[in-house]
């Protein structure tokens, strides 16, 4: 694989696209705007940045393979990294694309920089919540930094109506179960995320996934899944955005709208559910809908491999995505269903979501990640839990996302039984407020 900081002797300054230059200084300067490197003549400046390079020992300089991605144009691209391709393609769920480009248009510099500034105004222009709209970006830029420009495939994004795929060549340079948690950043293309970092876009803190999954979470959106194909060496990300969300009153709305802030990153107050037999109807009503959308989610699924399969043998740019991908998918969806209709059933397992803060749902990830985990695996994440707060039956479930009665006779009984939980009522157990609680005792004996 190719190193972004390798230096191409035989390109210079004419082999860059001044206009997408000069786009990324304008946002540079807006970025960082009492910034000395804003004084520099276009070589320095890109020198500073990581787009440049010097060879010591003959003298030589030219644009390294990082600047030729953010600041070239497709056709010198491909002379030097022939699988180079990006692509976005939108659709409203039949066979035609409603809307496509690709870096071979023509229309456009074709570059990684300008791909990433239209399809940013695509989304912000397309998904009304700030919040939707920046973890889509967060997920885009991730693709970008950490894609394999030497792979085959190309990157490419689609957005359906029920959901976005991102796919690129290369595979995770950390565990699959570990990136909607990790928070060590491991580097693919140490130049591109420093020309993308220095406008702000991104962070080496390994954290912006996690991020993602969390907002996605407090949209009551499917888990975002991850897909990796190894014969294939590309990696798929889908978002699924549920079109039958929960109803709410006028005045949660707007308790909600208001509690996203500016950067649509943060959340200072959550769609409360609440146990009143009007709500009792409506989630019945979400639930009916959810389990009709998990069957529609996988057939678009099906129908998306198959247009995938259609394409390589059209253009040859874009492999097969893994076949597990819809097995895996089929296995949350109905894990996920057993759930959603028990919830259904029984209006007291609706939750209060203002009660499941951030280090909550952390604690709980490896259990809604893993849908087969050994008993002490799970007895230990419930301990944890506990250690925090009491929860109730139905802030297990959906923390741990497991039916209610799977929780409590397999695990929560068990722990009672061994002194390791109390029940908050002890002399209620069908109080309807009870709780779990962490037997502090049981460290002492």
């Amino acid at each position: 694989m190719l190193q972004d900081n390798l230096i191409l002797e035989h390109y210079g300054l004419n082999e860059l696209n001044f206009d997408t230059i000069k786009s990324y200084r304008d946002r540079f300067a807006e970025v960082k705007p009492a910034h000395p490197w804003n004084a520099l003549e276009t070589k320095e400046f890109l020198y500073k940045v990581g787009a440049w390079g010097k060879v010591r020992d003959t003298h030589k300089e030219g644009v390294t393979l990082a600047g030729l991605l953010l600041f070239s144009e497709e056709r010198i691209i491909t002379e030097v990294l022939p699988q180079y391709f990006l692509e976005y393609r939108e659709s409203k769920g039949n066979e035609e694309w409603t809307e496509r480009f690709t870096s071979q248009d023509g229309t456009w510099s074709g570059n990684i920089f300008d791909f990433y500034f239209h399809i940013h105004e695509i989304v912000r222009n397309s998904e009304p919540q700030p919040s939707i709209a920046s973890s889509l970006t967060e997920v885009l830029i991730n693709m970008l930094i950490h894609a394999d420009y030497n792979g085959e495939g190309g990157v490419i994004l689609e957005k359906q109506p029920s959901h976005y795929v991102f796919s690129n060549p290369g595979l995770l340079l950390v565990p699959t179960d570990s990136v909607f948690s990790n928070t060590v950043s491991q580097l693919r293309n140490p130049n591109i995320v420093k020309l993308f970092s220095l406008l702000g876009l991104c962070e080496r803190s390994g954290s912006g996934l996690k991020k993602v999954k969390q907002n996605w979470s407090l949209h009551h959106y499917k888990t975002p899944a991850i897909d990796q194909d190894v014969s294939m060496h590309r990696t798929v990300v889908m978002l699924s955005l549920s079109t039958q969300e929960r109803q709410v009153s006028s005045s949660e709305k707007d308790t909600y709208n208001t509690s996203i802030d500016d950067s649509g990153n943060n959340f200072k107050d959550v769609e409360k559910y609440q146990n009143t037999p009007e709500n009792d109807v409506e989630i019945d009503s979400y639930n009916k809908n959810e389990y009709s959308y998990n069957k529609e989610l996988i057939e678009e699924l099906k129908s998306y491999n198959n247009d995938v399969n259609s394409f390589n043998k059209e253009d040859n740019y874009y492999n097969n995505e893994s076949k597990s991908y819809n097995n895996d998918v089929n296995y949350y969806n109905n894990n996920h269903n057993s759930y959603n209709n028990e919830q259904g059933e029984n209006s007291s397992n609706l939750v209060n979501v203002e009660n499941i803060d951030t280090k909550l749902w952390d604690i709980a990830a490896l259990a809604r990640e893993k849908k087969r985990l050994s008993p002490n695996q799970m007895e230990h994440i419930i301990l944890e839990l506990c250690k925090e707060k009491p929860l109730m039956l139905k802030e297990f479930a959906y923390l741990l996302e497991r039916t209610p009665d799977g929780v409590r006779n397999n695990y929560l009984t068990k722990l009672l039984r061994k002194g390791q939980l109390q029940l908050k009522y002890p002399n209620q157990p069908n109080h309807p407020k009870q709780a779990y609680l962490f037997n502090k005792k049981d460290i002492e004996r």
